[in-house]
């Protein structure tokens, strides 16, 4: 998800960022001596800070990739929990400079929260159940960063699920690193098509080991990549813990390659729960 404006100069505006190559049709189960370590059930009405932090570092300078949105805090308008889930609303508005001073001028505000205390993790069984948006321009995503990171993507990034609303249904699975990534075009991951991941829930996972990762939906893997290849931490930096993040995107040439759909906002991003065991 963090993928760089610079890398996009590479891609052409409607092309996927989002490579094949690692298809897997594994099951994907818990290792029966797995331990539930973490977990957050949404069942208050609010977001536990214990848990979770708001992400709104480059509101005044935008973020990357040609996003659109305002990340809000303590917004109840774009991050709420109610009725036993977490909902991250994405709105078409223009926001008071006076009451929000970081705001950079946006015409769109939307949520990104960002797994903190104890909520950082390596290898480890993770399912996150949610439900996405299709509309034009939005980009829902599941995924995860070093909880010390140094320079993007040498530390690694994991994204578990993204999808985009320019290719409604389809879900990406991808890892970064500094050896497998755009700029090199060496990208790992895979896609799959799930034409009820706007309209119901899913449950969508992530088993990381030692020597593999696997990503999947529904217990079924749809990506695969093992540690084999050579490089050291260039290839593999996936050793270390790592937070969860979940956002809704708003725009840039992936998300919107077909147009933005505003007459179609406000869109929901909504999570029924987040458990990892060990």
């Amino acid at each position: 998800m963090i993928l760089l404006a610079v890398l996009l100069a590479a891609v052409s505006p409607n092309a996927s960022l989002s490579a094949g190559g690692y298809d897997s049709e594994a099951a994907m189960r818990r290792p029966a001596a797995a331990h539930l370590v973490w977990s957050d059930e949404f069942d208050g009405t609010a977001l536990d800070p214990a848990k979770w932090r708001f992400d709104t570092s480059r509101n005044k300078l935008g973020w990357y990739n040609g996003e659109l949105q305002y990340y809000a805090a303590g917004r109840p308008e774009n991050v709420a929990v109610a009725g036993g889930k977490l909902v991250i609303t994405a709105r078409r508005e223009r926001l008071d400079p006076g009451r929000f001073p970081d705001w950079g001028g946006q015409d769109y505000t939307s949520g990104k929260i960002v797994s903190t205390g104890a909520g950082a993790w390596t290898f480890g069984f993770y399912e996150i159940r949610a439900r996405l948006p299709c509309t034009r321009g939005t980009w829902p995503a599941i995924w995860m960063l070093p909880q010390k990171q140094g320079k993007w993507p040498d530390d690694g990034e994991i994204d578990i699920m993204e999808q985009v609303g320019s290719e409604p249904n389809l879900l990406h699975a991808t890892l970064h690193t500094a050896l497998f990534n755009h700029r090199l075009k060496t990208q790992r991951g895979a896609q799959h098509l799930l034409p009820s991941s706007c309209s119901e829930f899913h449950t969508y996972q992530l088993d990381w080991r030692a020597d593999a990762i696997l990503i999947g939906v529904d217990g079924r893997a749809y990506m695969e990549i093992r540690n084999d290849q050579p490089g050291g931490r260039g290839a593999w930096p996936f050793d270390q813990p790592f937070v969860m993040i979940l956002n809704l995107a708003i725009g840039g040439p992936w998300a919107a390659a077909k147009g933005m759909d505003d007459a179609a906002l406000p869109q929901r991003m909504e999570v029924d729960y987040v458990r990892v065991w060990q």
